[in-house]
């Protein structure tokens, strides 16, 4: 039912990069902070969403996160609850970053 998750309709934005810089600190379940390079960020159909990516990982292995804003207009990353909504945010991404085939 989530047609909107194509190349089409993605928006690429900056505004992570803006507040946070290159890198944002986030952290674990057991409280330590990791640090992630934003590799990417981009609305699709009015949603924000972030891909990092751990400075000594593959590009291959990286996590998807959702833009929110908090109470006072700041933004914060919010995990992905809904599988389906991850998965549609990660093919679109691998779509986007390894595009398969034809480059006309």
């Amino acid at each position: 039912m989530m047609s909107y998750f194509s190349v089409e309709n993605i928006v690429w934005t900056q505004a992570l990069k803006e507040a946070f810089g290159e890198s944002v600190e986030l952290e674990d379940d057991k409280g330590h902070l990791e640090v992630y390079d934003i590799a990417a960020e981009f609305e699709v159909d009015g949603q924000g969403y972030a891909i990092l990516v751990q400075p000594d990982r593959t590009d291959e292995e990286y996590e998807v996160l959702r833009i929110v804003k908090n109470a006072d207009g700041g933004l914060e990353l919010a995990t992905i609850d809904d599988d389906e909504e991850w998965e549609n945010v990660s093919e679109l991404y691998d779509e986007l970053t390894f595009p398969e085939g034809d480059e006309d």
